[in-house]
């Protein structure tokens, strides 16, 4: 069965690599047949890599997802400054600002339309925003994100505009037509129907969303700070990806050592314990540690 299985995987490949052949004039279907061989060699030579390896490689997975990807004649155009987690996918026709993030398994799909992320804006786990090509009312709608906009977890955002300095909650739904204006909340859990327009100093909420109350003013400094914070922890994420694993294991063994014991348990033994320079995470990563400084 397994014999069987790889030779109908392996037909449908061929196939399918014909097709695209077909397509294409004399100089493509050269280039082309080029890149396939290449991608097949280095497949190869992965897989002949991990099992050298044996259960080591493990530890230590090779993830061939395609975070940033093309689509068509269509590039994503991301500052370098952005972080973008290994597992989100952005694609197609998206720009994304200086100091944004795109987090976990987020999906950015600029495939019928376009994408346009300001900067400092944060997107976050989970999230969904794709644009419309055209709708009942015959409108062709992108997807545009300003500057230092929060955007929660698994929400969904399709064929709307966010402006600077708006707050979209967990799991919030936006259709198309959509405008949060500036420093304008949508509550977590929300559904903002088609061509809603939620003004500056609100938040609404519910399924339809509708007028809850007005933002105070403690809520929307809040807003912009929570931009800026998911900015600091994001270059925190992206020097932790960045790493080998050759420093990660380091640092594991530096934990292990400086762990931190009970006051009590060390002054008998005599141990002073210093938390090494690679542990120490920046002052506004952590809120509470930089207030503890200031009162020092």
């Amino acid at each position: 069965r397994d014999t069987l299985l790889f030779h109908f995987g392996w037909e449908w490949k061929r196939k399918r690599k014909q097709r695209a052949v077909v397509e294409m004039g004399t100089l493509g279907r050269a280039i082309y047949s080029v890149g396939f061989w290449i991608r097949e060699t280095g497949q190869a030579i992965d897989r002949l890599g991990s099992r050298l390896q044996g259960g080591y490689f493990f530890q230590e997975q090779l993830s061939r997802h395609r975070t940033l990807m093309n689509i068509f004649d269509k590039a994503p155009v991301v500052d370098k400054d952005v972080f973008v987690a290994p597992s989100a996918s952005v694609i197609g026709d998206v720009h994304v600002g200086r100091g944004s993030s795109i987090w976990y398994g987020c999906v950015l799909r600029g495939d019928v339309n376009s994408i346009r992320v300001g900067s400092g804006t944060n997107i976050q786990d989970n999230s969904l925003v794709h644009v419309a090509k055209s709708n009942l009312s015959g409108k062709v709608l992108p997807t545009v994100i300003g500057d230092n906009v929060t955007v929660g977890h698994s929400a969904v955002l399709h064929g709307c505009t966010v402006e600077d300095e708006a707050f979209v909650g967990m799991g919030a739904v936006l259709l198309d037509g959509v405008v949060v204006e500036k420093n304008a909340m949508v509550a977590a859990g929300a559904l903002v129907r088609q061509n809603t327009r939620i003004p500056s100093g609100e938040v609404w909420a519910g399924n339809p969303a509708k007028f809850l109350r007005k933002l105070s003013n403690e809520e929307i400094t809040f807003i912009s700070q929570s931009a800026i914070n998911y900015t600091n922890l994001a270059q925190v994420h992206a020097a932790e990806n960045s790493k080998s694993y050759d420093e990660i294991e380091f640092e594991k063994v530096l934990r292990k050592k400086y762990a931190r014991k009970d006051e009590e348990y060390d002054s008998m033994l005599g141990v002073v314990r210093e938390i090494p320079p690679e542990l120490i995470l920046p002052d506004n990563v952590l809120p509470d540690k930089a207030e503890k400084a200031l009162q020092k």
